[in-house]
């Protein structure tokens, strides 16, 4: 029998590597408290800020006024109504009324608007890591949670920056979740409030489709039909509930068909024309999307028969539709970095793929000049005069960003080729060693 040492040493591994993880967990929350309250980027957390107000104060978020006299501060004179569907902003005047309501303190503002994305950061993370769990791969598990609790770019884009495209990954991957678990009715909610949220996740829709139509048509009808119900209650109702006029909305829809920039196909044009605008007849290429994603989805007809296919075909149409945008904003691409992490770790797909989603949207932001603007609340004259420098770059700057974007092109289309490429169809017992099925308490594990 094995001596008293012996039986301790399990169970203190086990708290030693407990201690570890609440530790990582701890740092990763007080950094991400910290960049909170310092940073944020001076355009989108002015639009939030505004918007909060509004809705908290009973107003339509949707028609821009003054706020400079409300936020004592000249900046909010002059600012665009928000673009986005009524969740975000319904979120962000509820922040507004438990925080700036009562104590009117913009840092304290700022960082309230980024406590539901520091959430969506650390959920990410561990849902991430429960997945890996379920398929019996403990040590890729914590590197996948450690790897999220500090990922640069889920710092800058979510707890420095302030966009919430975090929180469309996690409810897009926890949609995934639930779809392979034939909980079709959930999965269909959660991805109905990603696309509400933010329509980036729009791609995910059809996966989900292919998935189901493969097994039951029934089933798929039925998916479509509750993603379309859930979408109207949680989209479109509230502009009738709350009395809201959607005319920003309405009047802006198709604003990326006709600009382009940003890590698009299109990121040339400003330096080429000096305008995002897109000339003459060239607002056909803000529809090449749909053309393009339909090819992609084309691909999937032999079905998908597995949660690794999942993962892939949900990579593989989203990098389509980012590639083929006139427009692609950097904080977009969180979208993408837990599916590839999780095919990554699962020995799907060429690691170097993990790196380009990781690190060519950080690389390309510091020639976007988003850093200096991220100095808003807390150092707003020196954001000034920083980007009165960049200013001066701006021809170097606009000739750098086209550049990066080839070799992001690249990278994109040769990860599409990777996800969507077809195979021979493997046998039930290959399929069942390589993708087993994830428990019914997936959601609840990662929680925790």
């Amino acid at each position: 029998m094995p001596g008293p040492t012996e039986e301790r040493r399990p169970s203190n591994e086990g708290a030693a590597e407990r201690r570890a993880s609440l530790r990582l967990l701890l740092f990763s929350l007080v950094l991400q408290l910290g960049l909170a309250l310092v940073f944020g980027h001076t355009y989108d957390t002015h639009v939030f800020m505004a918007t909060g107000y509004l809705v908290g104060s009973g107003q339509n978020p949707y028609a821009p006024q003054d706020l400079s006299l409300v936020m004592q501060d000249p900046s909010f004179r002059s600012l665009t109504a928000i673009g986005y569907l009524p969740p975000w902003p319904i979120v962000l005047g509820a922040l507004y009324s438990v925080t700036y309501a009562h104590i009117p303190n913009l840092l304290l503002y700022n960082l309230a608007i980024k406590l539901p994305i520091i959430a969506a950061n650390i959920g990410l993370a561990y849902l991430v890591a429960h997945i890996l769990r379920r398929f019996q791969l403990p040590g890729p598990a914590r590197n996948a949670r450690r790897f999220l609790l500090l990922s640069p770019a889920l710092l800058y884009f979510g707890a420095a920056w302030g966009q919430f495209d975090a929180i469309v990954a996690f409810l897009s991957l926890a949609s995934l979740v639930l779809l392979e678990r034939g909980r079709w009715l959930p999965a269909a909610a959660l991805l109905s409030l990603a696309v509400a949220v933010k329509p980036i996740a729009l791609p995910l829709l059809p996966v989900g489709l292919v998935y189901l139509g493969s097994r039951s048509v029934r089933d798929m009808l039925k998916y479509g039909a509750a993603f379309a119900a859930a979408f109207l209650l949680v989209a479109v109702a509230p502009f009738v509930v709350l009395g809201w006029n959607p005319d920003t909305i309405l009047h802006g829809w198709n604003a990326h068909f006709t600009v382009g920039g940003g890590m698009s196909m299109l990121s040339f044009l400003e330096a080429w024309r000096n305008s995002y605008k897109l000339p003459g007849d060239w607002w056909l290429l803000g529809l090449a999307w749909i053309p393009a994603l339909a090819l992609g989805i084309f691909s999937l007809r032999g079905g998908i028969a597995s949660f690794s296919g999942l993962l892939k075909s949900s990579v593989g149409l989203t990098l389509i539709f980012f590639l083929t945008r006139a427009w692609l904003s950097e904080p977009n691409t969180i979208l993408l970095l837990p599916l590839v992490l999780l095919l990554a770790l699962l020995g799907e797909i060429d690691p170097r793929a993990l790196a380009a989603v990781a690190w060519f949207p950080l690389i390309f932001t510091i020639f976007n000049a988003s850093p200096p603007q991220l100095l808003f609340p807390a150092f707003p004259k020196a954001m000034q005069a920083l980007m009165v420098e960049n200013d001066g770059l701006r021809q170097f700057r606009l000739l750098a960003k086209g550049l990066l974007a080839i070799p992001w092109q690249l990278a994109g289309w040769w990860i599409v080729a990777t996800c969507l490429r077809r195979r021979p169809p493997r046998t039930s017992v290959e399929m069942a060693r390589s993708t087993p099925r994830l428990e019914a308490a997936d959601l609840e594990g990662a929680s925790g």
